[in-house]
């Protein structure tokens, strides 16, 4: 997989996670190499979700 799937997929799960929890900003759902815990964190904070919900999710 290039670089450039793996961004397009990032893209299409973004706009599906938004769908799911309306209150997610671009901002809450920008993910960087290695802090997944921390954007795992982020949307479990500003949905409320369990965290098994939004692993399942992500």
């Amino acid at each position: 997989m290039t670089t450039l799937e793996i961004k397009g997929d990032w893209n299409i799960t973004k706009g599906k996670l938004k769908q799911k929890w309306a209150k997610l900003t671009d901002d809450d759902l920008q993910y960087v190499e290695g802090q997944q815990e921390e954007l795992l964190g982020r949307i479990q904070k500003r949905t409320g979700e369990s965290r098994e919900a939004v692993e399942k999710a992500v």
